[in-house]
């Protein structure tokens, strides 16, 4: 299966540093990918599981005790 993400970005918080993920987005999708190795494979899912994600993380259910 081929995707097409466009307009890859990574986080504003990141500001110079190089180990961080980029986030593309496809027509259906959304793909996380690692900075320093953009050729090297990607994580993709669909847009209803990324939000699900991205709302688990402002709920902060990741953050450790």
């Amino acid at each position: 299966m081929t995707f097409e993400f466009t307009a890859w970005r990574k986080s504003s918080f990141s500001g110079t540093q190089t180990e961080c993920v980029e986030v593309g987005l496809g027509a259906d999708e959304v793909g996380v990918r690692d900075t320093k190795d953009r050729d090297g494979g990607l994580l993709a899912v669909d847009q209803q599981q990324w939000r699900a994600f991205l709302a688990a993380v402002r709920a902060e259910r990741f953050d450790r005790a």
